[in-house]
């Protein structure tokens, strides 16, 4: 597995406490998403194919210092998904970001969006 240079765990808005069995890790061109206690599924999504990262804090999330951040990519299995109630969200959302963009530059994937349909294609 590549170098993870962020973790956390999905935790409870109640009192921000991470019991919860949904994990969220970050490498500098992957994104990591476990799931389950006895069954397991571990979901990965390239950094260049996420287009567009926003960040949402409900009052409890911002009492307990917490946030969700929605993420929009053209990757085939997760296509959009939520990085949910996790610690430190805007910054974590900034090194998101800055990711990204240093992924899509490296495989120089255009300004181009990707497109669904039978004659899409990915840029690289």
């Amino acid at each position: 597995m590549a170098d993870i240079i962020w973790s956390d765990r999905k935790r409870w808005t109640f009192f921000a406490l991470p019991f919860t069995f949904t994990k969220y890790s970050m490498s500098e061109d992957r994104f990591f998403i476990n799931k389950g206690f006895l069954s397991k599924t571990e979901d990965e999504v390239r950094l260049y194919r996420i287009t567009d990262v926003s960040l949402k804090r409900s009052f409890g999330q911002r009492i307990f210092g917490l946030g969700t951040i929605e993420v929009s990519s053209g990757d085939k299995t997760l296509r959009d998904f939520e990085i949910k109630n996790i610690k430190n969200s805007k910054d974590v959302k900034e090194q998101l970001s800055e990711l990204v963009d240093k992924q899509r530059d490296a495989k120089r994937v255009s300004g181009r969006e990707f497109l669904d349909g039978p004659d899409s294609y990915d840029e690289v």
